[in-house]
């Protein structure tokens, strides 16, 4: 059984930035992808960001590129999200997500463990 705990998030004004963290649990986290994904009140949960298992491909959805940044640190059993310009359409809950296969994906149906989220909320 994977276990995914996710750390950082908090208030934060408009343009400003917040680190997200995630500690996996399990000895192969190297060979899947790991994504960040949110989900806002009333909304369905989306895609945001996705990791290939080396580190060496990222995928972003449109909203957010050049803004966030997806990491891993493999040794570590860890994968982040830098959120920089944040805006009050960031507000939601953050949940990272271990997918199937080594690839990134975008579905959340390609993801098989989640963790419990963690809130960033965007005041203007």
């Amino acid at each position: 059984q994977v276990q995914l705990v996710e750390s950082g998030g908090g208030l934060v004004q408009a343009g400003g930035s917040l680190r997200l963290s995630c500690s996996a649990s399990g000895r192969t986290f190297s060979s899947y992808a790991m994504g960040w994904f949110r989900q806002a009140p009333g909304k369905e949960r989306e895609f945001v960001a996705a990791i290939s298992g080396s580190g060496g491909v990222t995928d972003y959805q449109d909203s957010v590129k050049g803004r966030f940044t997806i990491s891993r640190d493999n040794a570590a059993n860890a994968v982040y999200l830098q959120m920089n310009s944040l805006k009050p359409e960031d507000t939601a809950v953050y949940y990272c997500a271990r997918g199937r296969v080594y690839y990134t994906r975008r579905p959340p149906r390609e993801y098989d463990y989640w963790g419990q989220g963690t809130q960033v909320t965007v005041s203007s």
